[in-house]
């Protein structure tokens, strides 16, 4: 495994552009909500972290992972953010149901990038077992939530320079 043994949520601040003039919607699944609040904690205080102000970080919470499109939508056409994460996490089971819920999301959060002037972050866990997701929500492979946060910021600095 890429990630055996490795944090990848360190990052160096004097690399990320300064987040306090940004305003950040977080639309979180309530579905495996123990890792999804790990995820979330981790992007807020990534947020944090790197300038954001509070009151310019806005949650929604949704019902599952694939209700997440449609909440990340309705964010940017009524929040004025400027980026969108999407937090959310499935395990796989023994059905096909991961299988069309994370192609779904996937494919739903990519559709949003590129009809909306407003980047979608995908953070979306997509293990085998709810260990996995432990270890990438805070445990021993850091949080992807942080991971998602920097991104957010590069890409609204990345948007903004370029209008």
């Amino acid at each position: 495994m890429a990630t055996e043994n490795k944090n990848l949520s360190q990052y160096d601040k004097n690399t990320i552009p300064n987040a306090k003039d940004f305003r950040f919607g977080i639309v979180v699944s309530e579905w495996n909500d123990t890792i999804t609040n790990g995820l979330f904690e981790g992007a807020k205080a990534t947020l944090l972290d790197c300038g954001a102000l509070s009151e310019n970080i806005v949650r929604w919470d949704v019902p599952g992972s694939f209700e997440l499109i449609f909440g990340s939508k309705k964010m940017i056409q009524t929040q004025n953010v400027d980026c969108v994460i999407a937090i959310g996490c499935v395990v796989k089971g023994e059905t096909m149901h991961f299988e069309f819920v994370c192609d779904g999301v996937t494919q739903g959060i990519k559709d949003l990038n590129v009809k909306y002037d407003v980047p979608t972050i995908f953070c979306l866990l997509t293990d085998n077992t709810m260990q996995q997701s432990i270890d990438r929500s805070g445990g021993k492979h850091g949080n992807k939530g942080t991971e998602t946060a920097i991104a957010a910021i590069k890409m609204v600095d990345l948007n903004k320079k370029a209008k």
